[in-house]
């Protein structure tokens, strides 16, 4: 006798959902390449720390650094709940498991929402620093870089290791070409870093801390992007050990690659003023000459596109960790957890994510999104807090944070500062999502909670 369809589809998914599994091959140091590739931390060098330059001035490493503790106090909940809970979903898994469905569906909402729109935001700036080599539209060069990296992101997880090293290492060359020019050519001491001036509109004024504050938002996200290290955890050997090992091994690198410089920039300007005018292109051409600018440039412009590279390979384990936990109709699951024969990746997830990317960068001025982006980034880091500080409820496997609770309440005062200093209009938007995001999950997962939105907990590793 056979079964009815939805009877059938019952019985059918918890075996695909058993064979639909990612090959585990990543050791710490492949995991750490991978996720300081997504972090990209030269574009955060060339890209947000001028615009906290403008600002800050002189004080710019004391917002850094501060920015810098707020990340660890992240890290510190990404490495707790991705060690309890090592799974391709993420941050909705982790959520999941410590706050219950609903707000871990929520949590995928904006995760999903971040996973298209950030990519192509990044992959626009190609052109910006290509420029002094070749004159390219800037629509199609982010479209064709969010296609390239979707050729990469399909191949066998260890090939992009491999790719993606190789252009971190240019990435860090050229961070390390303008620490040294910085600091060969000093203008100043390093005295000046701890005795900073800002910037205002009439110049230089002193250093007070609401000018710090102003900065905080910005710079706590400098090193955005050591938490998708959990994205890779089924992939990882160790997980229940190397997740926490890639989180802040990730971090302290990128932090390095960012900051140190930085320093070298503000004692190797001309003046302090120049901080807020000229561009990091600006000053090596000033101290180097504009071929040794052009080969900092190029070298930026290959960072974007292995960050686009890694966002899109992570991104695309989300959205395969989606399908495998049954979020969605039967005939979505099934194509987002399909796996390339050869490569063992998820190529229907992966351009999922991809693809609706590099459109967006092609027809819509996405970077009028940045402000929604940093809400909903906000808005995760916080459930991952409060996340953090239920997991403790229950006794779990894996890295456990010292001296808990600090660092989640660290991380909710910090974000709940950040957010109170957010547009009207992203936090609309944002609520917007919300709402969009629960009427699914009362509507379609609620209803079949037996069968859809079975989030998995990894608990075979």
């Amino acid at each position: 006798m056979s079964l009815p369809t939805s009877e059938a589809s019952v019985a059918v998914e918890p075996a695909a959902r058993a064979s639909a599994r990612l090959t585990p091959v990543l050791g710490v140091t492949a995991a750490v390449l991978l996720t300081i590739s997504c972090i990209t931390p030269a574009s955060s060098l060339f890209i947000i720390v001028p615009e906290l330059l403008a600002t800050q001035g002189s004080g710019v490493v004391i917002a850094l650094v501060l920015g810098l503790v707020v990340s660890i106090a992240v890290g510190a909940c990404y490495a707790e709940l991705g060690t309890r809970t090592p799974s391709s979903g993420g941050e909705y898994a982790m959520i999941t498991h410590t706050l219950g469905r609903s707000l871990g569906w929520l949590t995928f909402a904006m995760t999903a929402a971040l996973l298209v729109v950030i990519p192509p935001v990044i992959a626009l700036g190609t052109a910006d620093y290509i420029s002094s080599i070749a004159d390219l539209d800037r629509a199609t060069t982010g479209a064709v870089v969010m296609l390239l990296a979707t050729c990469t992101a399909v191949l066998d997880v260890r090939a992009n290791a491999l790719v993606t090293s190789c252009f971190l290492a240019l990435e860090i060359i050229a961070a390390g070409v303008v620490a040294f020019l910085g600091f060969t050519h000093s203008e100043r001491s390093v005295s000046t870093l701890v005795h900073p001036q800002a910037l205002t509109d009439g110049g230089l004024s002193p250093f007070t801390l609401g000018i710090l504050m102003s900065g905080l938002a910005v710079a706590m996200f400098v090193v955005n992007g050591f938490g998708t290290a959990s994205y890779l955890a089924e992939e990882m050997l160790e997980p229940r050990r190397d997740v926490a090992r890639a989180v802040f091994g990730s971090l302290f690198i990128a932090a390095a690659v960012i900051i140190v410089p930085t320093a070298a920039v503000v004692v190797g300007a001309g003046s302090l003023d120049d901080l807020g005018v000229r561009s990091f292109p600006e000053f090596v051409e000033g101290w180097a000459g504009p071929r040794v600018a052009a080969a900092v440039s190029a070298a930026i412009a290959l960072a974007i596109l292995n960050a686009v590279i890694v966002m899109v390979l992570q991104n695309g384990r989300v959205m395969y960790a989606s399908g495998r936990d049954q979020a969605w109709p039967v005939p979505v699951n099934r194509a987002l957890t399909w796996l390339h024969p050869t490569f063992n990746t998820p190529v229907v997830a992966t351009l999922a994510v991809s693809v609706p990317g590099a459109v967006l960068a092609y027809l819509v001025d996405i970077e009028s999104l940045l402000g929604v982006t940093a809400v909903m980034v906000a808005v995760v880091y916080l459930m991952l807090a409060v996340g953090a500080l239920a997991a403790r409820r229950t006794p779990h496997a894996g890295w456990h944070m010292p001296w808990w609770p600090l660092a989640p309440v660290v991380v909710i005062g910090a974000l709940t500062y950040a957010l109170s200093q957010s547009a009207a209009i992203d936090l609309w938007i944002t609520a917007g999502v919300v709402v969009v995001a629960l009427a699914y999950e009362v509507l379609y997962l609620r209803p079949r909670r037996d069968t859809r939105f079975l989030v998995d907990a990894r608990d075979d590793r």
